[in-house]
């Protein structure tokens, strides 16, 4: 029995410290412009109710449910993202952009297992990168990927442009020398999440879509329209650092709990060997 006891609350242990990682990695983004933070779900392993009472036990008034409920023990059911819309910080600078509904996000081009695939982000700080050796220049993300406009990538020949904007509805205007009136050059590809679980993040605060959901709709494109972005501002992390440290408190306090359950296990093993 004590054994068991040992067994369950080690497999315990190891599952809160992937949770305490979790919050870890949370607090470490609290200042990463457009990271969603992580929640973790846990569920049990496998659990019995064991119906021992007798109708004389149940005639009292309960609090608690009848009879005994046996488990084995707790694992990490899930890690999903929090898509909650984080704090607005405005920039005024031209390729700085909020999505204003928390579904939205931005689609980017990445390479996954060796393979080039849509991702999604919610940062929505923009740069201007030389392709090639001419003057073509390329909308990306502040780490070098390529944004997504409704016809590929976004690139435009960088000869004699005078200035460079973005409107609400995420078009890409430059401005050249000697025209009158600005030219449109991309407009950005934006798509809803329907069922944000079927996101799963691989860093660089890119989201994918898990290969159980990959045959389904979870993924709707977006249409353009003067609402849907707010330009020059940049939306801030969503994680609440006090719910973080609550709950880090928590998972602390289970952690130590089943440590010192390994602890007696171990003084009770003692114990019988030395009574033997």
């Amino acid at each position: 029995m004590s054994f068991r006891m040992s067994s369950l609350a080690a497999g315990t242990m190891n599952q809160l410290q992937q949770k305490m990682d979790m919050i870890a990695h949370n607090l470490a983004n609290s200042n990463t412009v457009g990271y969603k933070e992580r929640q973790t779900e846990f569920s049990d392993l496998l659990s019995q109710q064991i119906n021992n009472l007798t109708p004389a036990d149940q005639a009292g008034p309960r609090l608690t449910p009848d009879g005994l409920r046996e488990g084995m023990g707790a694992r990490l059911g899930a890690i999903n993202s929090n898509l909650e819309m984080g704090s607005i910080q405005v920039t005024e600078r031209e390729l700085d952009n909020v999505l204003r509904n928390e579904k939205h996000l931005f689609q980017v081009q990445a390479e996954h297992n060796g393979q080039q695939e849509v991702q999604y982000t919610r940062d929505g700080s923009f740069y201007l990168q030389p392709v090639g050796n001419g003057d073509d220049m390329m909308l990306v993300t502040q780490d070098g990927l390529p944004v997504l406009g409704q016809n590929g990538t976004i690139q435009f020949s960088g000869a004699d442009v005078e200035q460079i904007q973005m409107d609400e509805a995420g078009n890409l205007y430059v401005k050249r020398a000697g025209q009158v009136e600005d030219e449109i050059v991309g407009t950005l590809a934006l798509s809803e999440a329907t069922f944000p679980r079927a996101l799963e993040t691989v860093g660089d605060n890119l989201f994918r879509i898990g290969e159980e959901f990959a045959n389904n709709n979870v993924m709707q494109a977006v249409q353009n329209d003067d609402r849907v972005i707010q330009n020059g501002a940049i939306e801030m992390s969503n994680v609440s650092m006090q719910d973080q440290m609550t709950d880090l408190i928590n998972a602390q306090r289970s952690y130590q709990m089943n440590a010192r359950s390994v602890t007696m296990s171990d003084q009770m093993q003692g114990l019988i060997n030395q009574l033997r």
